[in-house]
């Protein structure tokens, strides 16, 4: 058996990629490891959110990302007779960088983090299965099945399930995966549409027995097909006809679809772990929960529980943070996989309900009133940062602290860092902590600051910002912590609460490191 790991990565999709390019960022020893032999070619997910893009901004990730994808925010729907256009997330939003949807199959994304690994050297582990796993005192022992049907025993402290609604580790973890399937099916597809305009745009057909619609992509293909199949037709499987066939029943205006790069059926589940931890072994992304694709969700949360977990298991694996700092894994982000299966399952129910009074309000109602709703600003503000997942905040932690006095304005412990003013994420983007300090500079100086970095110079990254501070006005400072989340929060100059602070959750490491 080769030298223990720190952890074993299973599952090599967004969010077992995204887990293993923070751990590199940090220096831990990990494997990653996936049953698939080649990573996907099909576009499946294809939004990335803006809280995505902000907490993968650090490695240039993002900047790939956006390079890449398709920034349309225009809905139009098409409702007999009538076609409503609906700018959703034209806000002018100055707290991200990121203010808007980015179309991108999860194709694109994943191999912008491949290649992001590949480029510091980590290697994904293809057509190498999980095979079974036992608890060893400080580590488990985890049996790997390579293509050539020879097992490998690792040692691992830590092990991370990402591999999908099927998880092998959630199974050998014995954590319940609890929920129920909808009864309808869908269709997917990757293809090519004549008569679709404007491209860059969504286009929704709203019809009384269900929905369909077709995404902006570029690539595999020009769009992506979403449809609930109709009822009446038979259970057969996916071709070029099935999927012409239901779009004339949903849209009478002559759409002709050719080239398809990628077809498939499938069920949709509303199902979430029980828990997202058992001992040394951890869930994340579909293993930890699935649900319908309404909203653009489920890959963003998988990436965003990959980046919440993979700063501590690296900084407890190095003796930085105390090992209570896993705990907080699940008390963070199985709030927000609870969350997100809550509003997807109510807006699929909408979409596809067969109750005659919900079938008049979709059909009849809404490409009505949407546009009249929607002309209210904060109304937008707020669908737009639910959806975006910028409001996503972590306040009930142990891991957030607010000082004896707080700010009136300004983000809370636990909240998300604001990009404003301007440039404050990326100041605050790079590896482990961030202390900001504003007011004037005099009030900080280095002496002061020199008995709380001690032994932390190499975990914490001080920033006077003066002025440009999210709490304005005033004298105030704040912890942010590696995935952009405030962990400490007080008005003024006294840094005793910030002391007590670093020494329950910052370890002071050695000199020799």
């Amino acid at each position: 058996m080769t030298a223990p790991l720190d952890v074993l990565v299973v599952g090599a999709g967004p969010t077992g990629l995204a887990l293993a390019a923070q751990l590199r960022e940090y220096g831990a020893r990990f494997r990653v490891v996936d049953r698939s032999l080649d990573r996907v070619r099909e576009s499946r997910a294809l939004v990335v959110q803006p809280r995505t893009l902000e907490v993968l901004a650090g490695g240039g990730v993002a900047d790939e990302l956006v390079a890449r994808g398709n920034t349309a925010i225009q809905v139009r729907m098409h409702v007999p007779r009538r076609v409503v256009s609906l700018r959703l997330f034209d806000i002018g939003l100055t707290d991200t960088a990121y203010p808007f949807l980015l179309f991108l199959s999860q194709a694109e994304t994943e191999q912008v983090l491949s290649e992001h690994l590949g480029a510091r050297g980590v290697t994904v582990e293809r057509g190498v299965e999980l095979v079974r796993t036992e608890v060893n005192g400080s580590h488990t022992v985890c049996w790997l099945r390579g293509r050539d049907g020879v097992e490998e025993a690792v040692a691992a402290r830590y092990v991370v399930g990402c591999d999908g609604a099927h998880s092998t580790v959630r199974q050998q973890a014995g954590i319940g995966f609890e929920g129920y399937a909808y009864p309808q099916t869908f269709l997917l597809a990757d293809l090519e549409v004549d008569g679709l305009e404007p491209k860059g745009a969504v286009h929704s057909y709203v019809s009384g027995s269900g929905m369909l619609f077709f995404f902006p992509l570029g690539s595999p293909a020009s769009w992506r097909l979403l449809a609930m199949r109709p009822p009446d037709l038979p259970d057969t499987e996916v071709t070029p006809a099935l999927l012409q066939e239901i779009t004339r029943r949903y849209a009478d205006d002559g759409l002709l679809l050719r080239d398809p790069a990628w077809m498939t059926d499938f069920r949709l589940h509303n199902r979430g772990a029980a828990h997202y931890r058992a001992g040394r072994c951890f869930l994340a992304g579909d293993a930890a929960h699935i649900h319908s694709p309404a909203g653009g969700q489920g890959m963003n949360t998988g990436i965003q529980d990959a980046l919440n977990l993979g700063w501590k298991l690296a900084l407890v694996c190095r003796g930085a943070a105390p090992e209570e700092l896993l705990e907080t894994y699940e008390v963070e982000r199985a709030p927000v996989g609870r969350l997100v299966r809550r509003l997807t399952d109510r807006a699929f129910t909408i979409g596809t309900s067969g109750n005659p009074v919900i079938r008049f309000a979709r059909n009849q109602l809404a490409p009505y009133v949407a546009p009249l709703v929607l002309r209210a600003r904060p109304l937008r503000r707020r669908l737009f940062r639910t959806v975006s997942e910028l409001g996503i905040h972590y306040r009930r932690s142990p891991l957030s602290v607010g000082g004896s006095r707080t700010p009136r304005r300004g983000p809370r412990a636990g909240d998300r860092l604001p990009d404003l003013p301007r440039g404050l994420q990326s100041l605050t983007a790079t590896t482990g902590w961030h202390l900001l300090l504003a007011g004037p500079p005099s009030l900080w100086p280095d002496q002061r600051l020199a008995p709380l970095l001690e032994g932390r110079a190499d975990l914490v990254t001080v920033h006077r910002i003066g002025d440009r501070s999210p709490w304005p006005p005033g004298v105030a400072h704040g912890l942010v912590r590696p995935d952009g989340h405030l962990g400490y929060v007080a008005e003024g100059a006294d840094l005793e609460g910030l002391g007590a602070y670093l020494a329950q959750w910052v370890r002071r490491e050695p000199r020799s490191r």
